[in-house]
């Protein structure tokens, strides 16, 4: 028969649910709070000490974690599909609460301004999607939209979708962006290309492509800084 030691049957001090009622959630460890979303071990760990093995193996990074496939977490012992979907499903609304956090930018003055709120649509990604940010006359975001999906390698980007969306929402300017999951922050000769094709159709509009950003987790390259656009 096998037991599953579960959060109730721990020792006092290691109950991650009391702990965060008398204490506080930011008391809690990462393995904590992540046993408190599987609410078991197995035969011979603690759901705190499988947590902690999850992590160790992702060195404790929870970015990594959250490029992680439900199919992926499931070849831990102890984690089946249930626990797998809780865990991604968990770090799924913290991306999206990231992104609704940075949708109180009204104006972007900057790239860096520009940066922050593509990154949290696309940090963590292990895949490329394509975004497009689209702006007043006086750089107020009128509405962001993913136009792409793609593999580990690259997206394709539609000019024409791009162009649409534009003048549907009648913008004056637009921002591009797509992420670079290898944290390769170059620009590729198909980016550059595709920057350039767009600037041109969109002047046809007289619509402003206003800079092309490249988001890796930890930074950016900007086209307009860089003098490419």
């Amino acid at each position: 028969m096998t037991l599953k030691l579960t959060l109730r049957e721990l020792a006092e001090d290691d109950r991650p649910r009391e702990k965060m009622i008398q204490k506080g959630t930011q008391s809690l460890s990462d393995a904590e709070l992540i046993a408190i979303l599987i609410g078991s071990g197995n035969r011979q760990e603690t759901a705190v000490q499988l947590s902690q093995r999850v992590l160790n193996n992702y060195n404790h990074n929870l970015i990594s974690l959250s490029r992680s496939s439900i199919k992926e977490l499931q070849q831990f012992k102890g984690i089946g599909e249930a626990k797998a979907i809780t865990i991604a499903a968990a770090m799924e609304l913290g991306r999206r609460r990231a992104a609704q956090s940075e949708n109180v930018v009204q104006q972007i003055s900057s790239s860096k301004a520009a940066y922050e709120v593509l990154k949290a649509k696309l940090e963590d990604l292990p895949h490329e999607e394509f975004w497009v940010m689209l702006l007043s006359r006086s750089n107020k975001v009128i509405d962001i939209q993913m136009i792409g999906r793609g593999g580990i390698s690259g997206t394709v980007a539609d000019v024409r979708v791009i162009l649409k969306l534009a003048i549907e929402s009648l913008a004056s300017g637009i921002i591009l962006g797509h992420n670079h999951p290898s944290g390769n922050l170059s620009p590729s000769n198909a980016d550059i290309t595709l920057t350039h094709k767009v600037k041109e159709s969109a002047k046809l509009m007289d619509v402003a492509v206003l800079d092309h950003l490249i988001v890796t987790d930890t930074s950016y390259y900007s086209f307009a800084d860089n003098g490419k656009i």
